[in-house]
């Protein structure tokens, strides 16, 4: 078979393997290690070009660890404050201490015992990224926190690369091993100079230069990354060093997001390699033997890592929930670990029993890991009561998130504080509501603050929040989350709580639609799908069929009606654009309908659009009218509208009289939608229907009108 045969069919099997880890919900680099199994001497043989797969997989890793580099953000980690710092080194050192006390144990050698130990510390931030980001708690609190001790492992792990590098060199070394050590110092410190220097002076200028074309660009990234990591082999540096210098060297650059983005597909695409490689090269024969102990480290690691910091979380001040949904994002080894443990079989500092044992705790975490990521509330609902211990009496660093005592009794308590969260806050805050913003992101709540937006921090994904929320006199809680099992659970815990108010919910899709309308709550809100129904209408509405250019001096010009418009709700005939701006209406548009030449009784609604006409200077004129706003205080109180039952008594002069002749609205100022008779009910009565005496009339208006309607009904 040839080599080129060769390398497809091993990217045919590895696209296959991949399509069903995605179907099992498991990340990739358990499919593409699977993959090298299959394909190497213990199953199918398949491989045989080894230097060309190492090769490969060699780029890979260099890449990998450019984009770590390039995206390298340490003021996450400054963010955060001292928890991502303290929960980052003291997981690392726990894990490492616990784990080389127990490799020992075991009867390994200190050498593989201090493999072993450093694998376990180091978790995947790829992996990590890609399930919070599905699960859409990227920026929750525990997502940031895990994302800054992630980064601390990060810089952990190269740290680990350039040791080994300089215990090699200083190992053989014919001089003495502190000289080599001495000038290990000096061949870094000269490589950070180098890069310093181009940094300053020569990388700025020919960036801005390449970055007319996007492919020069991406081009000069990767043979940046390339020639720093070959210059740092050269140095006797390693590689992987070379490469994570060549990334933090760009990325305090403008272009480091559009660099890493398209850098990312080829990265993923090279490490299928690496893990094909490894998993070709364990030697299951040896690997039987390791089951045992690879089943006590991984329960350490999926059990041990979460609960060290869960501890460390729980003493700096974080509630349980926080720490332990944190937790869960280091319980699996990570492709950094497999790449420190095969530069150390390289080295031979280790054997390949050792290599088989890492690489086996790394299938059977990542595995298991994935699940508990994915399934994380609800472990933690089952776990929660014994979480207990691990969290102080007065969690302060939460609750100084916390203002909401400070705010007054509110109409609307508003979960998610996203782009469509914001908008609606402020035009809610517009139209005179108390309301208060609820969100666990911090960044989105410091936002928000800045806009004048009432907020309390919250995971609207724990129980616990909905405890804590303003309900007394609150009239609406409006989730603009759009997860569907956050909002279910939401909508749960308020009815058994007897929330007496209102409930929104807001879908991303129409199935999501389909689901919440099946748990009834009391408003389903549609932004995608209203926007694109209004971009529709904008498309091909009048606007569609006027549009043209003329030689005469006028313009046409489409304006939607907003909500609380000082023009909503009146006729054509009562829209003074014609005696004050110069302009006409000469089209409506309505719900997919037109109206060209519209006469003067149409009346005008919100999301109506209306193509105007006119002198261009006119035109802006008109549109300041249209959009002026009334003033929402000189409206009337929607809260003075309510129900009330009113009894027909005996000798009442309407009974035996139709609701049209008692000329029920007119008199009372009110309207009666339902009648109860006995055990019957009519809703929504019409004007033909006769009252009797005894019937219950549900009524609807004002306390004025109440009082007039007391006069002849039993209130």
């Amino acid at each position: 078979m040839s080599s080129f045969l060769e390398i497809a069919a091993i990217l045919a099997l590895a696209a296959f393997m991949g399509a069903v880890g995605q179907r099992l919900r498991q990340p990739l680099i358990i499919a593409f290690l699977a993959a090298g199994i299959l394909v190497g001497p213990s199953c199918m043989g398949i491989i045989q070009s080894h230097d060309q797969v190492e090769l490969f997989a060699r780029i890979g890793i260099a890449l990998l660890l450019f984009i770590v580099g390039l995206r390298l953000d340490l003021n996450l980690i400054r963010t955060t404050g001292p928890v991502a710092l303290a929960t980052g080194l003291g997981q690392v050192v726990f894990t490492s201490v616990i784990g080389f006390a127990i490799a020992m144990a075991m009867g390994m050698d200190m050498v593989s015992a201090a493999y072993v130990s450093v694998a376990l510390t180091f978790s995947s931030t790829i992996i990590i990224v890609k399930l919070l980001s599905d699960k859409k708690e990227i920026d929750s609190l525990h997502g940031r926190i895990a994302l800054g001790f992630l980064i601390v492992q990060d810089i952990m792990a190269i740290l680990a690369l350039i040791g080994l590098a300089t215990f090699d060199m200083g190992r053989s070394a014919e001089s003495s091993p502190y000289i080599a050590m001495a000038l290990v110092i000096v061949k870094i410190a000269g490589l950070l100079l180098g890069i310093g220097l181009l940094m300053r002076y020569v990388l700025p200028p020919l960036l801005k230069l390449l970055a007319a074309s996007t492919e020069m660009l991406i081009l000069f990234a990767i043979t940046w990354a390339m020639l720093v990591s070959a210059l740092s082999d050269h140095l006797g540096l390693s590689r992987e060093v070379g490469a994570f210098l060549a990334g933090m060297s760009l990325a305090s650059t403008e272009y480091r997001d559009a660099i890493g983005a398209r850098l990312v597909t080829l990265r993923d695409f090279l490490l299928i390699f690496f893990f094909i490689d490894l998993g070709a090269r364990l030697e299951w024969s040896t690997v039987g033997s390791q089951i045992g102990k690879a089943g006590i480290f991984s329960l350490f690691v999926l059990v041990g890592n979460p609960i060290i910091v869960l501890a460390i979380m729980g003493a700096m001040g974080y509630r349980r929930r926080t720490g332990f949904l944190a937790g869960l994002t280091v319980a699996q080894i990570s492709e950094f670990s497999l790449i420190v443990a095969a530069a150390g079989l390289a080295l031979g500092h280790i054997s390949p029993q050792t290599m088989g044992l890492i690489t086996l705790v790394g299938v059977v975490t990542i595995l298991m890991s994935t699940y508990m990521i994915l399934y994380s509330g609800r472990l933690y609902d089952v776990f929660s009561r014994w979480l207990g211990v691990f969290e102080r009496s007065n969690p302060y660093r939460e609750a100084q998130c916390n203002n909401c005592f400070l705010m007054p009794q509110v109409d609307v308590v508003l979960a998610g504080l996203g782009g469509y969260g914001r908008e609606l806050a402020e035009n809610l805050l517009e139209r005179g509501r108390e309301i208060i913003g609820v969100d666990f992101d911090p960044q989105a709540l410091d936002f928000c603050r800045s806009r004048g937006i009432p907020v309390l921090y919250g995971d609207m994904g724990d129980p616990e929040t909905h405890d804590g929320l303003p309900l007394v006199n609150a009239r609406w809680v409006v989730s603009t989350i759009r997860n569907p099992d956050v909002d279910l659970l939401l909508l749960r815990h308020l009815r058994e709580k007897g929330f007496a108010g209102r409930v929104a919910l807001t879908a991303r899709t129409k199935e999501d639609a389909e689901t919440y309308l099946r748990a009834n709550p009391n408003v389903v809100l549609r932004p995608f799908l209203d926007a694109a129904e209004q971009g529709a209408d904008a498309l091909t509405g009048a606007w569609h069929d006027l549009y043209q250019e003329t030689d005469w001096p006028v313009a046409f010009r489409e304006i939607r009606i907003k909500s609380g418009s000082a023009f909503a709700g009146h006729t054509i005939r009562d829209v003074p654009l014609r005696s004050e701006a110069n302009v006409s209406i000469v089209a409506v548009s309505r719900a997919g309908r037109v109206f060209f030449n519209p006469g003067p009784d149409i009346q005008l609604f919100p999301s109506d659009r209306i193509v105007i006409m006119g002198p261009p200077d006119d035109l802006r004129q008109a549109e300041a009218m249209i959009h002026r706003v009334v003033d929402p205080s000189t409206d009337e109180d929607p809260e003075s509208v309510s129900l009330v039952e009113a009894r027909v008594p005996a000798g009442s002069a309407r009974a035996g009289k139709t609701l049209g002749d008692t000329g029920f609205r007119q008199i009372y100022d009110s309207t009666v939608i339902g009648i109860r008779r006995g055990d019957e009910y009519m809703i929504s009565p019409g004007p033909h229907v006769r009252l009797e005496v005894g019937d219950s009339l549900l009524v609807m208006g004002t306390s004025e009108s109440f009082e007039r309607l007391r006069q002849d009904f039993e209130l």
